[in-house]
This record gives C-alpha cells, sequence and structure tokens, in this order.
C-alpha cells in the first residue's frame, strides 16, 4: 500500500487525538466478589496525522482517573512526535513520572497506543496479527462468561451455552465460603466432566481459606482458579502452586512487563491472563507473552468488558502469540450494543479478528453519540448494599 499523499516516508506526525467515553450496558448484571457491574464504561481514542491516517484505540475506564492522564500527559507529550515510533512514546510517557507509577499509566496508554497500531496497520495495508509476524492460530475459543452468583441461573445459562457450542465456561467465585463450593459444584453437573470450567476469586481469599477451598474445589477438574490471593502476594501464590493440584492462574499481579517477570521468578503461576489495558499496550503485552513464552508458561487474555475495537485488538494478540493455549476471556456476549459497524459473531464458541488492515474495524458515529456519557459506572460497590465495601482479602 502507497504512503498516504504528503507523507514523507514514515514521519507521519501526530496532529490531533479526540477522546469520547462510552457507556454499554449488560444484558446481565455482572455479581463479583468485588462488586456489581451494570454495564462496561469504555474510551474511544482516535489520532489524527498530518498526513492523513487515522488510528483507532479503545481502553477500560474503571475510574476517574484514566481519562485525566489521557488527556493531560499523554496526549500533550505525543503531539507532534511520529505516530509510528510506538516504543519511544511509550518511553516518553514512563518518563514523566510514570515509571514511578505505571498502574496510574497503563490503562490510558493502552487506549492511545492501540490506536497508533491501528495507524501503522493500515499504512501497512496489514492486519495486526500479519504485521506481527502471522497468524499462528485462525480462530480463537473463547469462554462462556457466566454473570451471576444464583445458581438456577448459572445452571441456564451455563447449559444454554454449551448447546451453542462454548467448551470453556468462566465463573465468578470469592462471595462466600459456601457459595464457592456450591457454584462451581451446580455448574459443573449442569455441563458434564468434557466442560472446562475456569473460577475467578479475584483476590478475596486469605491464605487459609485458600488452602481449606481449593482441597474442596479438587473434586471438579477446575482448568485453573485465577488470583485466589490478593495482587501483591507472590510468595502465596508460589506456595499454594505445592499444595494443590489445581493450576494457579494470576491477572491482577501481572500488569506490567516487570509483573510477569517477577510472577516467572517466583514461580508464582501456572497460566498467567495479560490484558494490554493493564500492561499498557499491545506491543508491552506481546513482550509479557514471550517472557512467560520463555519460561514455559501458557498465557491467555483477560476481559474488562471490551467492545469491538478492544475485541479487535485481544483477536489480533491471540491469534499471533503461540503460547496463548487457554480460551481467552471475553464478555462480548454480555453486550446490549457496540460502536463498530460490523459487531462480533461467535462460530461455536470462537471468534476470529477482521481481515481488515489495522485492527480491521471502523467507528459506528451514531453509536458513538448514542452511547456518549458523562459518567463512570463504577464496578467496585453494590448499590444494593450501600453500607457494604469489598476489602481484599475478604475472607
Amino acid at each position: 500500500m502507497n504512503a498516504p499523499n504528503g507523507s514523507s516516508g514514515y514521519a507521519s506526525r501526530i496532529e490531533r487525538v479526540e477522546v469520547q467515553r462510552v457507556f454499554v450496558p449488560f444484558h446481565h448484571v455482572v455479581e463479583w466478589s468485588a462488586g456489581k457491574r451494570p454495564g462496561t464504561t469504555r474510551l474511544v481514542v482516535q489520532v489524527h496525522t498530518k498526513d492523513g491516517l487515522t488510528g483507532v484505540g479503545e481502553t477500560i475506564c474503571l475510574l476517574e482517573f484514566v481519562e485525566p492522564v489521557l488527556r493531560n500527559t499523554i496526549i500533550p507529550l505525543a503531539l507532534g512526535e511520529d505516530a509510528f515510533n510506538i516504543e519511544r512514546i511509550t518511553k516518553k510517557i514512563e518518563g514523566a513520572g510514570y515509571y514511578h507509577h505505571k498502574r496510574a499509566m497503563v490503562a490510558a496508554m493502552a487506549g492511545f497506543e492501540m490506536a497508533l497500531w491501528d495507524a501503522v496497520g493500515k499504512y501497512a495495508g496489514l492486519p495486526l496479527a500479519k504485521l506481527w509476524g502471522g497468524v499462528y492460530r485462525e480462530r480463537v475459543p473463547a469462554v462462556a462468561y457466566l454473570q451471576s452468583n444464583d445458581p438456577a441461573h448459572l445452571v441456564s445459562e451455563a447449559a444454554s451455552f454449551v448447546a451453542q457450542g462454548f467448551r470453556t465456561i468462566k465463573l465468578k467465585i470469592g462471595m462466600g465460603l459456601d457459595s464457592d463450593i456450591d457454584l462451581v459444584r451446580c455448574v459443573r453437573e449442569a455441563v458434564g466432566a468434557k466442560v472446562k470450567i475456569r473460577a475467578d476469586v479475584n483476590g478475596a481469599w486469605t491464605i487459609g481459606t485458600a488452602k481449606a477451598q481449593l482441597r474442596k474445589l479438587e473434586a471438579f477438574d477446575l482448568e485453573y482458579v485465577e488470583q485466589p490471593l490478593p495482587l501483591e502476594d507472590l510468595a502465596g501464590h508460589a506456595y499454594l502452586r505445592q499444595l494443590t493440584s489445581i493450576p494457579i492462574a494470576l491477572d491482577e499481579s501481572a500488569y506490567t512487563l516487570q509483573d510477569v517477570m517477577a510472577i516467572v521468578r517466583q514461580n508464582a503461576a501456572d497460566v498467567i491472563l495479560l490484558d494490554p489495558h493493564e500492561a499498557g499496550g499491545l506491543h508491552a503485552t506481546r513482550k509479557a507473552a514471550a517472557v512467560a513464552e520463555s519460561a514455559g508458561i501458557p498465557v491467555t487474555i483477560h476481559s474488562g468488558a471490551e467492545l469491538g475495537v478492544s475485541q479487535a485488538a485481544n483477536l489480533h494478540l491471540a491469534m499471533n502469540i503461540p503460547n496463548l493455549l487457554p480460551a481467552i476471556d471475553s464478555m462480548y456476549h454480555n453486550q446490549s450494543d457496540d460502536i463498530v459497524t460490523e459487531p462480533f459473531v461467535y462460530d461455536s464458541g470462537t471468534l476470529a479478528a477482521p481481515h481488515g488492515p489495522g485492527l480491521g474495524v471502523r467507528l459506528d458515529p451514531e453509536k458513538l453519540k448514542s452511547l456518549a456519557t458523562d459518567t463512570i459506572a463504577n464496578p467496585y460497590l453494590n448499590p444494593d448494599k450501600p453500607e457494604w465495601f469489598p476489602t481484599k482479602p475478604q475472607y
């Protein structure tokens, strides 16, 4: 593909950036150990260059600090930079103080960096998976993400998803000693022995609770238990790996590249969940996957309730990363709407990235307008229990 008119080689300077906040309700409210989520709030980023390229990105917006970091630090420092110099721009942002505060920067940086990669792919005329070295797998198995802590609802949902062709079920536990076991038991009984089940604790257990609960859960042949302890406790997770036959997966512990290296060094995980929105971008995610690959650790992709732009990005990653072995997390089936012109469609529980250049998606201007919001739906509290708040660990 030829460069756009006016382009001088790769000097595609960033001229303007648009940011818009959107909210999409879930079909079913998500209940988990840290709160109740009615839907997903996302930031949509469009990066425009002087020679006519426009890259699109998206990121998670769970709390109020994400957008100010994007608007007040990242965009001013990136304006005038060559959009293709993604590594340089990332290091420039980190150098503005965020090497000390990476977790305050990663979500904001992710949407911007995603838009840069989309622009690069459009310039090259290649889908990102091919630009990064080629397609390793054509289609990506995804989980059926159960959204309730009501056993009857879980049984109905699980059976429905298995009938649609899904072969991996994910559910939230970490909401009570008895419910941890009961929820897993009812799902296993509903789906039979051949469907994989993974359970996410979200760091709600103490080390003592984890020892007891994992022993009970061994009877249900889980694919893995995710984040049983608070994110900082790598030594505790390494200890649990020695006690249980259930694989231990880490997500909240694995935001940055350095987090992943620490997990490897401490032998703290059997599986690592990666997420570009938590890692600070697509490039950082691929680096982290390579670190895990060098240690023989499989990875998969975490879901923060992506809309179509981020879903495309996750799928390009999943199609490209060789050690991505478990099904990816995805809450896409629970989204009531989308911001792209061609929403994704499941085929027997699998998804595939678009074939167009870059991310391969186009924004729907009418959806962007109708889904715009000035607020953030806080997922970490529960309006039905105003006096309650989560702690890590919780019990």
